[in-house]
């Protein structure tokens, strides 16, 4: 691509990050090599990446910083792409567990990006006792959100073990390079041009964006002045909402798509209430063990994504909506029903503002202002001063639900390793690939020690959905038979109670399973 000027909101992933908040989104993914590929498989994907890098503008461009902070960053050709640093091998140590890549992948997880690169990096790790491979790929959040790194993927994997043929790269027409303008009048005008530009952008969207804004608003003032109650509540305080340091925890838990969406349905909600409502009963379980339930409920940031269907751009096209998790509940059903209310008036004032919702912000000395408020944030720990606004970042991003394959190696998992900032030190990502919803749980180490408690406890809270669900069958039968005695008996759905442990194409059996955590020993 040519030189682009970052939008304000990629920009902003940039300027908030620091060694103890790093800005880049990631994926661990377990493949199943071939027996011929074992030896050879990191070459192998070193080979395959290199037909691959002009696919993804990201793998070839580097970050050029704007002159004297008067603008944001953009992004020009990279000099070179060195793969022996975007492309590394680590040996885990014997017996190569799950929990032991874990760790490793928090370790890779906390270092940052070399700006002076493009900002990617791969890692591949063997040594895992199941002979299978962990591949850890982290790319700058700068360059990409979501639904954004999922095109990615569709660029870099196959559908079948032998990979399709890549068109290579078209050769550039011979241009001679512009001159760097070091006027600084020019400069100035230019960064004003841009930053113009944008003022006038945000203003046109001005008028749409406050008639959507009061349109949503009229019922929440209007319920405000008739209780005379505050229209925004705050969320309780929770261990979850403090500085952060830089060293991370991660662990990974999986669930069944087809129950999940299965039992989902049955209570009258999607997928998505149903990953909430399991996170939420996680949540719950976790604190409750630590005496450190909140008697409120729980507040869930929630990313939600601006971008259309056809849009095929690698950027951020986000935004961020707050959703309650009921986990003041030990009730299941209130909680479910409280999660379901949260998420239906989310859906609602989306429908009015996702269409208008301004991603971009001007740039002039937007570097050294947002940096220095983000330096003074941490500095002061306003986050910990300053009432919570949320506890927890929850993510579902939708993914393929068909195999893929990189290099000839087929992908078992898709698990996503996410961002943690100051105020919120958890993250719990979720991708659902080939018939399983992978969970990727991120958070710091110093706030969150025990994160393989709250990794366990996905487990429980899949085990209440699936009960709740099972419960509505139960006595939607019995009354259906109780109004019509009369009737041939109708044969209820079932809710499937067997998880699958995909990660070692272990088929469901009769037997019950915890869930793909437990695909390694660990």
């Amino acid at each position: 691509m040519a030189k682009a000027t970052l939008s304000g909101l990629d920009a902003s992933f940039l300027y908030l990050e620091t060694p103890e908040q790093p800005m880049h989104v990631s994926s661990l993914c377990v493949y199943e090599v071939p027996p011929k590929l074992k030896r050879t498989f990191p070459k192998a994907v070193v080979a395959h990446l290199k037909k691959r890098l002009h696919l993804a503008p990201l793998f070839t461009h580097v970050i050029a910083e704007a002159r004297f902070g008067l603008g944001h960053p953009s992004w020009e050709p990279a000099a070179e792409v060195d793969l022996g640093y975007h492309v590394q091998q680590i040996e885990l140590p014997k017996p190569g567990t799950m929990r032991q890549l874990e760790a490793a992948v928090a370790k890779e997880h906390a270092r940052l990006l070399d700006r002076a690169r493009p900002l990617w990096q791969f890692t591949i790790f063997t040594g895992l006792a199941t002979g299978e491979v962990g591949f850890y790929g982290k790319v700058h959040h700068a360059a990409l959100d979501g639904k954004g790194g999922t095109v990615l993927a569709n660029s870099l994997l196959d559908l079948t073990a032998l990979p399709r043929e890549v068109a290579p790269p078209v050769a550039p027409a011979q241009a001679k390079a512009a001159k760097p303008d070091t006027k600084i009048g020019n400069m100035i005008g230019a960064a004003f041009s841009n930053s113009l530009a944008q003022y006038a952008k945000l203003i046109r969207s001005i008028p749409s964006v406050a008639s959507k804004v009061a349109e949503a608003a009229k019922p929440v003032v209007q319920k405000a002045l008739a209780t005379r109650k505050a229209p925004f509540k705050f969320a309780p305080r929770t261990p979850f909402n403090v500085n952060i340091s830089a060293k991370r925890n991660f662990v990974t838990a999986a669930l069944p798509f087809a129950e999940t969406r299965a039992a989902a349905k049955v209570l009258g909600g999607s997928v998505n209430d149903g990953v909430l409502f399991v996170c939420s009963s996680a949540l719950r379980t976790y604190l409750k063990g630590l005496n450190e339930l909140p008697k409120k409920t729980l507040v869930a940031a929630m990313p939600v994504s601006l971008r259309e269907e056809s849009n095929k751009q690698i950027n951020n096209q986000a935004s961020m909506v707050l959703a309650e998790l009921g986990t003041h509940h030990g009730d299941a059903s209130k909680r479910w029903k409280a999660i379901l209310a949260s998420t239906n008036k989310v859906k609602e004032s989306l429908k009015n503002l996702k269409s208008v919702l301004p991603t971009d912000y001007p740039g002039l000395l937007a570097p050294m202002m947002v940096t220095r408020l983000n330096a003074a944030i941490a500095s002061t720990k306003l986050m910990e001063r300053l009432p919570p606004v949320a506890n927890v970042v929850i993510s579902n991003v939708p993914g393929p639900q068909v195999p893929l394959y990189l290099a000839g190696a087929e992908m078992k998992t898709f698990f996503p390793v996410s961002i943690i900032t100051h105020g919120l030190a958890v993250n719990i990502t979720v991708q659902t690939y080939c018939s399983s919803i992978d969970f990727g749980i991120i958070a710091c180490k110093v706030a969150v020690p025990d994160l393989n408690d709250l990794g366990t406890a996905i487990e429980g809270g899949f085990d209440e959905l699936i009960a709740l669900a099972q419960a509505k069958v139960a006595l939607d039968k019995e009354r259906e038979m109780a109004s019509t005695p009369k009737a041939a008996p109708i044969v209820a759905p079932a809710v499937k109670t067997t998880k699958t442990v995909k990660a070692t194409k272990t088929k469901a059996t009769a037997v019950k399973l915890p869930s793909k955590r437990s695909s390694a020993s660990r």
